[in-house]
């Protein structure tokens, strides 16, 4: 499969979803503000629980550099309602339910799991600078001590 991912220096494709609590959150309207946008496979699954806590731990750090940070889903809005108020996140979580962000984005692929292939959101991560192009791509992420590399890197910006 090709990689469609938004490249490096690149304007990040701009998108409008609802987040959790009925709210719509448009990327371009977050300038000049740095953004992460953290893509995840589901909501309230385990390794989708500690990256969301982990940007939740450092939502104030997060804050104080002046980076917006955005978890992004399939799931729908009441489902993100649901993992809010059950984790305690303070992360907006944006649905993405027709996956056209989730496309755009690349993160929408194959993936094989037990013998199964089926399409799913690889868990990637996009920091965008300012200007709202692509800073920082991480790819297939592994989820322990994530939401702190990203912070570090956003911070360098």
């Amino acid at each position: 499969m090709p990689d469609t991912r938004p490249a490096l220096g690149e304007i990040a494709p701009d998108f409008t979803l609802p987040r959790d609590g009925g709210d719509e959150i448009r990327l371009s309207d977050q300038r000049p503000s740095p953004v992460v946008l953290f893509f995840y496979p589901r909501d309230l699954t385990p390794g989708c629980i500690t990256e969301a806590t982990e940007f939740t731990a450092l939502a104030d750090a997060f804050e104080a550099a002046g980076v917006k940070v955005f978890g992004i889903s399939k799931d729908s809005v009441s489902s993100h309602d649901r993992f809010v108020a059950k984790k305690e996140l303070r992360i907006p979580l944006l649905s993405d339910e027709s996956g056209d962000t989730c496309e755009r984005y690349g993160v929408w692929q194959e993936k094989k799991m037990y013998g199964k292939v089926f399409m799913g959101i690889v868990r990637s991560t996009f920091l965008l600078d300012g200007n709202g192009r692509v800073a920082r791509v991480w790819p297939k992420v592994k989820v322990a001590g994530h939401a702190q590399d990203v912070l570090d890197a956003a911070r360098a910006l």
